[in-house]
């Protein structure tokens, strides 16, 4: 696996990292198998969240066996207060069954308030410090969704990296934020790589090698089975890049997304009435983009809570970080999913 320098910190880190959050959705079994088949690869970038559920459990214990200066770990917090943040700290500390973690990370800073906050006297940046104090944690970073927010972010020197969206839909950051980065000599670590999903396994290969041409640190697609970390960890040792008639193909096809399309970060749950939106999504975007309407429409006749239970509250798209408008779009694909009348 192909190595590069992760910022300032000069940690060596594997191109292709670790996303820690489809492995939620695996048994721990099947969870382990997936995690050290990434580590056995090269990857050395393992990357979770408290928000994740067990997440870092199953990093944690999938980790365990191999010796600790071989692999990076980092987490993050949606702690806004000192307090908060120490607390979060530590129960990500137990979760990884770890002393000390290598990045910890600022989650999903949306607005200047937030940053403000967790700048502030008693904001999450003082409880992060008395962290490291303690030894419990070794480098602070940021991440989010809104890059002219992390351009501010960037400039206070405060983070020793940056995390953000990036993909062949989501290029805001190429023009400003990465080269802001770079001048800071901040690591940079590319989430949503492949848009949530929305390329799906054909395209993948496409998009991890369109964003190994960009000077970033490490991208962290997620990766729920072994398969998964094959394809992409074969990506991460050859470094290929994409010639002219295969970028233009993936351009063409990116077209066709257009921008109201769901990530599957799933910060919209939980639903009140119990709807698992992502899903719904993911086998919308089936039936729309992939020309499998019988195959989608199927599978939804499984699916326990259906798009007709949602009452229109609107608490998903105060959440959203892509400002979808989700009640529309999940009354779109009832109407898709539940088959010819």
């Amino acid at each position: 696996m192909i190595t590069r320098r992760l910022g300032k910190l000069g940690w060596p880190v594997s191109v292709i990292g670790f996303g820690g959050i489809p492995v939620q959705r695996c048994d721990e079994t099947e969870a382990i198998r997936v995690i050290q088949a990434a580590f056995r690869a090269g990857v050395n970038f393992f990357d979770s969240a408290r928000g994740y559920t067990d997440s870092e459990k199953k990093i944690g214990a999938a980790l365990k066996e191999y010796p600790r200066e071989q692999f990076i770990l980092a987490s993050k917090s949606m702690a806004r207060t000192a307090e908060g943040m120490l607390a979060e700290i530590a129960k990500s500390r137990a979760d990884f069954g770890v002393a000390t973690i290598d990045l910890y990370q600022f989650h999903n800073v949306r607005l200047p308030e937030e940053l403000a906050r967790i700048l502030a006297p008693g904001g999450a940046l003082e409880g992060a410090r008395e962290a490291q104090k303690r030894g419990w944690v070794r480098a602070l970073g940021i991440t989010g969704h809104v890059t002219d927010l992390l351009e501010k972010a960037v400039v206070t020197g405060y983070f020793a990296t940056c995390q953000f969206p990036l993909n062949v839909v989501e290029n805001r950051a190429i023009e400003r934020l990465l080269p802001a980065c770079r001048e800071q000599n901040m690591g940079t670590i590319v989430m949503k790589p492949l848009a949530g999903g929305a390329f799906g396994p054909q395209w993948a290969e496409k998009a991890l090698r369109y964003l190994l041409a960009f000077p970033v640190s490490v991208i962290i697609p997620g990766m729920d089975s072994v398969d998964q970390v094959a394809a992409n960890c074969r990506l991460g040792e050859e470094a290929k890049p994409l010639d002219p008639a295969e970028e233009q193909e993936l351009l063409a096809f990116a077209q066709t997304l257009g921008q109201q399309f769901c990530r599957r970060c799933e910060y919209c749950l939980p639903c009140p009435e119990g709807i698992n939106i992502p899903l719904i999504f993911l086998l919308d975007g089936y039936w729309s983009r992939y020309n499998l309407e019988e195959w989608a429409v199927d599978r939804y006749k499984n699916v326990a809570v259906k798009a007709e239970a949602c009452v229109q509250c609107g608490r998903c798209e105060e959440r959203c970080p892509y400002d979808l408008p989700i009640r529309e779009m999940i009354t779109r694909a009832g109407r898709h999913l539940q088959g010819p009348a």
